[in-house]
């Protein structure tokens, strides 16, 4: 039965298929601590369903089996030993990049929403367990969106180990994989578990540009650059916001510098869902998106998920951190946006470059 759904999965697209038993994940006791020292920072909605995530019962009554799943969204790019730029930013071609005042998007939402590209496909699977296991046979399943503590079961499964970074690294894939999962009451041999591979490389403790790794596998969330630009939804922090450079929507530098990226290769179900648009975009450009235009720009990217408000917010720290002056007539018309949040980075900015200018 494991050989037929791992057949069925990659004519579906994904790049690994994986079994672990849906017992307690192995690092609860971890999550309950890191959630007492508040390290989710405003990330409420862990605290809430900590239950079922530390719990797969409460999730599915009669799981027995987790299927952890991953898809590959690197980029031909990608696919080579890391050689970082400024930023951690491995664009998917390199001379593309223009000298306009630009910004860096993490990776992944520089494609089309990955929740709706692997949605179909995982319902698909879901619909095949139901047919080889009988009427009985009960699933779930989920995409980054679901009380499952993902990357617990992937590393039980075998699909890979956290790094110290405490992301999920795949042997196979390397760091650029999305993951997964359906937790049904099919009872299912599990796979053997993955050991971690980190040896004593800290390349990503060393990349972290504010420091959010604390020390191996340990995160604050607080201080990571993808919690500050897309978690917050209100005001950056003002003594985070130089460490943020030009990111404007998440950050990939613990990511990019792993060496097990060498291994990185592209899959099909990502590979033709970029976003040229969005490997280099001009500031600037975005510092003028009304609502409408920003609804416009990002539909079906990940990116809608912060809204206006908080891209332009974004947008306007990596405006004060690049310094150009040439951008002062758009950041003095954003610190009158009827937009509390954008107004105040605006603002901001626009004291940061007029700092530097006077230097």
């Amino acid at each position: 039965m494991k050989a037929a759904i791992r057949q069925r999965a990659r004519e579906l697209g994904f790049d690994d298929c994986r079994f672990a038993t849906a017992r307690t994940p192995d690092h609860a006791s971890e999550f309950k601590e890191w959630l007492a020292e508040h390290r989710h920072g405003d990330m409420a909605y862990l605290e809430r369903n900590a239950d079922k995530r530390t719990d797969p019962q409460r999730v599915l009554a009669g799981a027995r089996t987790v299927i952890t799943l991953a898809v590959s969204y690197a980029s031909r790019d990608d696919c080579r030993a890391p050689d970082v730029e400024a930023n951690g930013r491995l664009p998917r071609n390199p001379s593309s990049v223009t000298p306009r005042i630009n910004g860096v998007i993490a990776r992944y939402a520089r494609d089309r929403d990955y929740h709706t590209i692997m949605g179909e496909p995982l319902k698909r699977l879901t619909e095949f367990l139901a047919g080889l296991g009988g009427e009985d046979t009960r699933s779930l399943w989920y995409v980054d969106t679901g009380p499952v503590l993902e990357r617990d079961f992937a590393q039980r499964a075998g699909l890979g180990f956290a790094g110290k970074h405490t992301n999920l690294i795949s042997r196979r894939l390397g760091n650029w994989i999305f993951l997964a999962e359906i937790l049904t009451t099919l009872e299912l041999e599990p796979d053997a578990p993955e050991k971690n591979h980190c040896g004593s490389c800290t390349r990503c403790i060393a990349a972290c540009p504010t420091g959010a790794i604390l020390a191996p596998f340990q995160l604050d969330a607080r201080r990571c650059i993808s919690y500050l630009t897309i978690e917050v939804k209100g005001a950056i922090p003002v003594e985070l916001r130089p460490a943020i450079g030009n990111r404007i929507y998440g950050c990939d530098d613990c990511l990019a510098v792993c060496p097990w990226n060498r291994f990185a290769r592209e899959g099909s179900l990502m590979k033709e869902q970029g976003r040229a648009d969005l490997d280099a975009p001009d500031l600037v450009e975005l510092l003028a998106l009304d609502e409408a235009a920003f609804k416009s720009r990002f539909a079906g990217t990940p990116i809608l998920r912060v809204k206006r408000r908080g891209l332009l917010r974004n947008v306007c720290v990596a405006l004060g951190n690049r310094g150009d002056p040439s951008a002062l007539p758009a950041l003095q018309k954003a610190a009158a946006d009827p937009e509390p949040l954008i107004a105040e980075h605006a603002c901001w900015a626009i004291g940061r470059i007029e700092v530097r200018t006077r230097a």
